[in-house]
């Protein structure tokens, strides 16, 4: 009993000597308050950091998948090493554009996720700090992060598309047989190349199915066909074939017909058929600023209907939808996160992400094909997604404040 008595006297005089010794290092170390915005900028760097390495993680995975559809045409076409590096650089600005956004979402989820199983938010709503505290830079995080992709959008990615284009061009104009390949079927504008056995230079069988304008067809057939380079402005190559049989006919009399056979044929196949032409400047390669002119000179000539316009409005608004969906993705992340991620907040964050990122990828490929093939609204099809992500993220936001 006596040495129970003197442990515990011997403990409490440790206690108090340990008490003593905090007090005095509280007293030799200056006091620190935290600054206005300590919790803001707390979270952003955390969640810039979380950004950073799902966006390296992200343009890894389109980048390798640009150099695979970029394989075929550097093996086939034999392009130089410094041209297969400019064709990569060209496409960067589209590969960083399609990567912030879902770098954005996974991110954020991940972030957030693990600050909710952490138990940080819980401290933080224990100082009295609002979830609004919280959302405010989540939010200006994910406008930064807009803007940043959609200056990548709409500038540089223009810009390498234009010279992506024109060095593309380049290489099939300085090997123009590459275009020929054996058992194919290449569809042009308005004409059809039906090609058998094939080398650079020669193909055995070749059917042509040609629909001018007026609605007249005409089919060329020819059993031995030499494929040659030519000095002439604006042909990629010439077909020169031996014995053609040419067949004329007239879709509004199916009575009407022409044969013509000959003894030699040639056939001048245009770069611009073949190839987006330099001349000519698709919407996906304007800024916003002068595609949004160009529409509105359409719309006051009159001589495009909005039926006709659609794929312009639709790509005008792509330049604005995609890049914002990082706010709108932002939005979604903080209920998303502390509803369902305090426990594994990390795993299920990235679950939850990757989902999400898919779904979203998939209902911007079909609204495009429903624009584009059906003539959707433009502006509906682009941007119902980003307004489904944004209403689902008020209202998880909303129920978590009542939480």
């Amino acid at each position: 009993m006596q040495a129970d008595l003197e442990a515990q006297a011997l403990e409490m005089q440790i206690l108090e000597s340990a008490k003593e010794r905090l007090l005095l290092l509280k007293e030799k170390i200056p006091q620190r308050k935290l600054g206005k915005f300590t919790l803001e900028l707390y979270i952003a760097k955390e969640l810039f950091l979380y950004f950073l390495v799902l966006f390296f993680f992200f343009f890894a995975m389109f980048f390798v998948n640009q150099f695979l559809l970029l394989a075929k045409t550097i093996l086939k076409q034999r392009v130089p090493v410094p041209d297969v590096l400019l064709l990569i650089w060209y496409s960067l600005p589209s590969i960083i554009a399609q990567s912030a956004p879902f770098a954005t979402l996974v991110g954020f989820l991940m972030c957030l996720g693990r600050m909710a199983s952490e138990n940080e938010i819980l401290i933080f709503r224990a100082t009295g700090q609002r979830y609004f505290v919280i959302l405010r830079p989540v939010l200006i995080m994910g406008l930064a992060i807009s803007i940043f992709s959609f200056v990548m959008n709409d500038y540089f990615l223009p810009l390498g598309n234009i010279n992506y284009l024109e060095l593309q061009r380049k290489i099939v104009v300085s090997n123009p047989g590459v275009q020929i390949e054996s058992n194919s079927v290449k569809r042009l504008n308005n004409t059809t190349l039906v090609m058998g056995e094939a080398s650079d230079e020669h193909i055995d069988d070749l059917i042509i199915f040609d629909t001018s304008q007026n609605g007249k067809m005409r089919i060329i057939s020819a059993a031995d066909v030499n494929a040659n380079s030519t000095s002439l402005e604006g042909v990629l190559l010439t077909l020169s074939m031996q014995q053609p049989l040419v067949l004329m006919l007239d879709n509004s009399e199916e009575k009407n017909f022409d044969v013509i056979d000959g003894e030699s044929m040639s056939y001048n196949v245009f770069d611009s058929v073949m190839l987006a032409s330099s001349s000519t400047v698709s919407p996906r390669e304007m800024t916003s600023y002068d595609l949004r002119a160009l529409i509105k000179s359409y719309e006051e000539d009159g001589v495009f209907t909005k039926e006709q316009l659609n794929s312009y409005y639709l790509e005008y608004h792509k330049k604005f939808s995609i890049p914002f969906g990082s706010l709108f993705f932002a939005l979604l992340a903080l209920p998303l996160a502390l509803l369902f991620g305090n426990k594994n907040g990390q795993v299920v964050g990235m679950i939850f992400g990757i989902v999400i990122s898919f779904a979203y990828w998939a209902a911007t490929m079909m609204g495009q094909t429903a624009g584009y093939s059906r003539g959707a609204s433009g502006f509906w099809v682009m941007w119902a997604p980003n307004l489904v992500i944004g209403l689902l993220g008020i209202l998880l936001y909303m129920r978590l404040r009542r939480k």
